[in-house]
């Protein structure tokens, strides 16, 4: 269990387990591998994006759900916000170290779910066929 922080106690002075249920890491974890989250930090590994280029990039994401997504990220450190005070105010969002590592160890993943699906799409066949479908 994860014990209160004083006020005096640096973060990183505390030992992260995620499976602790008042780990910050896990809230985290959630931003960066919720379905807008990974998607959203794997867009960016491409690059820069402004915010519309991105939600076009995010297929099927809200306006709003998009916003809250690289709040979240950015919070965390994952990804940073470029105002630029122009008319009309151009917004860039792009990846922090920290958010390039973790968009490479997401991407593997992503890219391994990819090259796996006939064997997903196989599995889930059989399933559905042997319960008489879903």
């Amino acid at each position: 269990m994860q014990k209160p922080v004083s006020p005096d106690t640096t973060y990183t002075d505390l030992p992260f387990d995620v499976f602790a249920r008042a780990c910050p890491s896990r809230e985290t974890l959630e931003h960066v591998t919720g379905r807008w989250g990974s998607l959203t930090v794997g867009a960016l590994r491409e690059g820069p994006c402004r915010f519309n280029e991105l939600r076009r990039r995010v297929d099927g994401v809200s306006e709003k759900m998009l916003s809250q997504t690289l709040h979240a990220l950015e919070r965390d450190g994952i990804v940073t916000r470029d105002a630029q005070p122009t008319n009309p105010p151009r917004v860039d969002y792009e990846l922090t170290p920290l958010g390039r590592e973790v968009a490479d160890r997401l991407l593997s993943l992503i890219h391994f779910l990819e090259g796996s699906m006939p064997q997903v799409l196989s599995s889930r066949q059989s399933y559905d066929g042997s319960r008489g479908g879903l």
